[in-house]
């Protein structure tokens, strides 16, 4: 065990998060930690590492355990030094090594001390332990792949927004390599490529990792354990976030079950005592069952903390059969250029999801589709009869700040009772005496939260929402995924959540050389999409290269002429069955190539699995049997090209 709770109950103020609660955390694990809004999980993880200490019970842990803890007050840390800087700082020994050695360095050179030839070897030594030399390089490669490009390395920390600087810490958290990593929220602030590094790199992390995280699909690919509080008590269960979805279902309809069963059993023994404990004869007996009543443990009903609330959308107008088009247009920031002369069409019906890594001007897109950004050419046609609305970040300002979330709800004109606004309230976390609270004593999150609810009770029949997921519990994503599916408007989304834009895409827009690439289908089949394009031009490149060795081979000099023609006729026969020979071993080189191909085409699909990576021990299997495939098909390429070769030179000969 690295670190764990032993008994553990935890208050927080007159509320309950924990009561008696145990887990231990297992070399090498992979944990999902999941509960609804409000039930504590990130206090837990505080609790963890000792920022707030238990009311009862022990948090335990092994003797020089090293923790990283990732969380939103991070934020508050600012300086001027270089994101390659303080990402460095994951090095601090070998930063110090690096002074250290330099200075000794500079003294010997002046003395020529033997002392210090010592103290010098001794440092180089402990360099070259600690891998010291491959700092810089390890710390690029981890910025980059949570989407830092090599211009950016150099700019101040200071310079980033909470998004970009929770990414600079993440990686220096990585690098530092902690025995346990507790991780809140890290993909809030990611972009689809950054997430998928990150899949891999935790993938392959040596330590223990713990995830707080609402992403679905990130759960799915991630862990290999759930741990859940719920009713202030830690549930754990063995697999992905999918396999606790089945399990749950099962453990809470057995529940109910052994709840139902023992009331009825508690009914029965009651209507005994209340019948015979006035009688004489029977009085002892209904005092005996009394008494077994009162010491039997009684089961707890399944409590439905969140029900299942419908929100439901209502369309007043239905709109012509082209909602918006865009003809030509160029958007540029300075030297920036975003879109160029891209044209594209949104048809009724269609439930587009944007995507692609962040700076390729995703949000920039939406707002100029929504008529709030302008752009350099070209130009944006609305169709008839279309009534929007647009739910973004800047949507916040819009808010009235001195009214009440209910108040606010209210002037949307949607006609809808108070009652059927709370209802709806409910759904966007926002329940009981809540929704009484006015507008400006909200955080960020709550607010953005009221601004989405207002789009979404709005009579529209085109919807154009910008990250609409990221202040949501898996509940309520769940009851928007339903709404959006069941609703008969028109949508484009920007969403870095794979499992949301899984459920209700039909259509994926990326934005890639400064055009809107259009694909019809849902993110999982772009997904496949892609891959099967991505392998298809690699072996085209590897094809290529014995493809142009048929290009004609320059003449070959003219032969002298035989001295003895019969031996001319003997060495065109020899070449003759070498040629036979290698056109033989070209043909079975080609056969073991492509079958192969299929093999490698195969394990892709595998790895591509969710279902592959909750298996640790399938996953690293399968990912070795990708690489060995590889490994043999680009030595058996490189055969087949010399053997191309040498047909061509002896086909000169024969």
């Amino acid at each position: 065990m690295l670190i764990g709770l032993q008994n553990v109950t935890f208050e927080f103020g007159a509320r309950t998060i924990v009561e008696d609660a145990t887990w231990h955390i297992q070399p090498n694990e992979r944990i999902g930690l999941i509960g609804y809004n409000g039930t504590g999980k990130s206090t837990l993880l505080k609790v963890l590492v000792g920022e707030y200490l238990p009311s009862k019970g022990t948090v335990e842990r092994s003797r020089g355990t090293t923790i990283g803890y990732l969380h939103q007050d991070l934020l508050s840390f600012d300086t001027n030094d270089s994101i390659l800087q303080v990402a460095l700082g994951a090095f601090e020994r070998v930063l110090q090594l690096e002074k250290e050695i330099e200075e000794l360095g500079i003294e010997l050179e002046k003395t020529g001390d033997e002392k210090t030839l010592h103290e010098y070897s001794d440092r180089l030594h402990e360099m070259d332990t600690l891998d010291g030399y491959n700092i810089h390089h390890k710390t690029e490669e981890v910025l980059q792949g949570l989407g830092f490009s090599n211009a950016d390395l150099q700019r101040p920390y200071k310079e980033y927004s909470g998004g970009w600087r929770m990414r600079v810490l993440l990686a220096k958290m990585i690098l530092q390599q902690p025995d346990v990593l507790l991780l809140d929220e890290p993909t809030n602030h990611l972009d689809l490529p950054s997430i998928e590094w990150l899949e891999k790199y935790l993938t392959h992390y040596k330590g223990s990792v713990v995830i707080v995280s609402h992403d679905k699909y990130f759960l799915n690919r991630m862990v290999t354990k759930i741990v859940e509080i719920y009713q202030r008590e830690i549930h754990q269960y063995t697999g992905n976030f999918e396999y606790y979805e089945k399990e749950k279902e099962l453990r809470v309809e057995m529940q109910q079950r052994a709840f139902e069963n023992q009331q009825d059993y508690i009914r029965q023994q009651e209507r005994f005592i209340e019948r015979f404990k006035a009688k004489a004869s029977k009085a002892a007996q209904a005092q005996s069952v009394q008494k077994r009543l009162d010491k039997i443990e009684r089961i707890e009903d399944v409590e439905i903390e969140r029900p299942n609330i419908r929100i439901n959308f209502q369309v007043d107008k239905i709109p012509g059969k082209i909602l918006a088009t865009l003809k030509h247009v160029t958007k540029r920031f300075g030297d920036n250029t975003i879109i160029e002369n891209a044209s594209a069409e949104i048809d009724r019906g269609d439930k587009i999801a944007l995507i692609g890594a962040n700076g390729k001007g995703k949000s920039t897109l939406l707002r100029i589709i929504a008529g709030v950004e302008q752009f350099s050419e070209g130009e944006r046609v609305w169709g008839h009869n279309v009534q929007e609305s647009f739910y973004a970040q800047h949507q916040l300002e819009d808010l009235n700040l001195n009214n009440t979330i209910l108040d606010e709800m209210k002037e949307c004109g949607s006609q809808k009772t108070d009652v059927e606004l709370r209802t709806l309230l409910g759904c966007f976390l926002f329940g009981g005496e809540a929704v009484d609270k006015k507008i400006k004593v909200l955080s960020g999150g709550e607010k953005a939260r009221v601004a989405l609810a207002k789009t979404i009770v709005s009579k529209a029949n085109f919807l154009m929402l910008d990250e609409p997921t990221n202040h949501l519990d898996m509940h309520s994503v769940e009851l928007l995924i339903e709404a959006l599916k069941k609703y008969e408007g028109s949508l484009i989304l920007v969403s870095h959540d794979r499992y949301f834009v899984q459920k209700t895409a039909n259509k994926i827009w990326e934005i890639a050389d400064h055009e809107i690439k259009e694909f019809k289908g849902t993110y999982d089949e772009y997904v496949e999409w892609k891959e099967r394009m991505a392998a298809q031009q690699k072996n085209a490149e590897k094809v290529e290269k014995p493809a142009k060795a048929e290009v004609k081979p320059e003449p070959a000099p003219a032969p002298k002429p035989a001295a003895n023609n019969n031996q001319g006729n003997a060495i065109n026969k020899e070449a003759q069955k070498e040629l036979q020979k290698h056109q033989r071993q070209f043909q079975q080189l080609e056969e073991k190539i492509n079958k192969l191909k299929t093999q490698q085409a195969k394990l892709q699909e595998q790895l591509g699995n969710p279902e592959t990576y909750s298996d640790k021990g399938k996953f690293t299997q399968t990912e070795s049997n990708y690489k060995k495939v590889s490994e043999e098909i680009a030595q058996l390429n490189a055969q087949y090209e010399t053997t191309f070769e040498k047909i061509v030179e002896l086909e000169a000969q024969v």
